[in-house]
Parts: structure tokens; C-alpha cells; sequence
């Protein structure tokens, strides 16, 4: 099992769709975690209600310091990505193990101004393009790929649907 951690300035809405898709599309390969640089202590209820309209599981989700994953005793991390532009120029805590890191930058839904239907479509592109590039991500041939190939392979999927995302 293979440890993924998804990172977001806030911990409330990015990483954690990413980290419920990812949870929910493989039982047995992967564990997703989600974590913020300054978490906002809350997670985003319009998340909450997209994932529940997608039937995934909501049980557990929670903002959370990256701290938790810098500390003694914490998952060791095979996979980190970051999700939101900030949180990529941030100086990231230490992780244990040396885990490949790549950016897959979301624009934040949860900065959309707006209607209720506005802000629930902002929410919908992003779920859209993180389970999109989750997906990509699960159909690399990881045991065929040396460890720089998978780099590039992994900074690649960040790029996937950039245009569509800055619409």
C-alpha cells in the first residue's frame, strides 16, 4: 500500500475531494491523505455535498496541519502533491522517506464568488479535474517505471487540462 498525500493551503476543499476520490477509486493500492499549510479548521460544505451526490465516502474527512505528516509516528509518504498553487511555493515540512512530489494545480472553488449554482459548478470543475488526473495517475504502470520516468509522468498528469482549467 502505497501512502498519497495531498496538499492545499486551507485543508478544506481541493485536497480533500482529492483525497476522497483517490480513497474511494482504489481500496487496495493506495491510502490518500490530505493536509493543509494553514488549515482552516473546517471542511468546505459545498465539498461535503459533492461528495456525497458522487456517493463517496465523507466519514473521517477533517482540515488538517501538513504538520501531522512531519511528525514522529506519522504515515510514511510515497506520493505528495500539491493542489493549489500557494501551497507549491510554500517550503513544505520534511517528509520522511523521500516521496515523489508533483504540482497538480486546481484553481480554489472555494474563492468563487457568486450564485449557489456558481459556486457548486466551481466545486464540480475541480472535482472533475483532480479525479481526471487521480485516474491518470492510477493507470501509470508504476512497477515498469524508473523512478525518474514516473517524475516526469507525474508532473505531466499536473498539466493535464490546464486550458480547460483557466476558463
Amino acid at each position: 500500500m502505497k501512502n498519497v498525500l495531498f496538499l492545499c493551503t486551507g485543508n478544506s476543499a481541493r485536497s480533500i475531494l482529492a483525497e476522497a476520490y483517490l480513497n474511494s477509486a482504489t481500496q487496495d493500492r493506495f491510502k490518500a491523505y490530505s493536509a493543509g499549510s494553514r488549515p482552516g479548521g473546517r471542511v468546505n460544505p459545498l465539498a461535503l455535498e459533492l461528495l456525497a451526490k458522487n456517493r463517496i465516502d465523507t466519514a473521517g474527512l477533517r482540515s488538517k496541519s501538513w504538520d501531522e505528516f512531519a511528525a514522529p509516528g506519522a504515515p510514511q509518504l510515497d506520493f505528495v502533491f500539491t493542489v493549489c498553487d500557494q501551497a507549491a511555493a510554500e517550503p513544505c515540512p520534511y517528509w520522511p522517506g523521500q516521496p515523489m512530489t508533483a504540482h497538480w494545480g486546481v484553481p480554489d472553488p472555494a474563492a468563487v464568488q457568486g450564485s449557489d449554482e456558481e459556486r457548486r459548478r466551481a466545486f464540480r470543475h475541480a472535482f472533475s479535474a483532480l479525479s481526471t488526473r487521480i485516474n491518470l495517475f492510477l493507470s501509470l504502470p508504476m512497477d515498469k517505471l524508473d523512478r525518474l520516468a514516473l517524475k516526469r509522468e507525474l508532473e505531466d498528469i499536473g498539466r493535464t487540462g490546464i486550458e480547460e482549467l483557466q476558463r
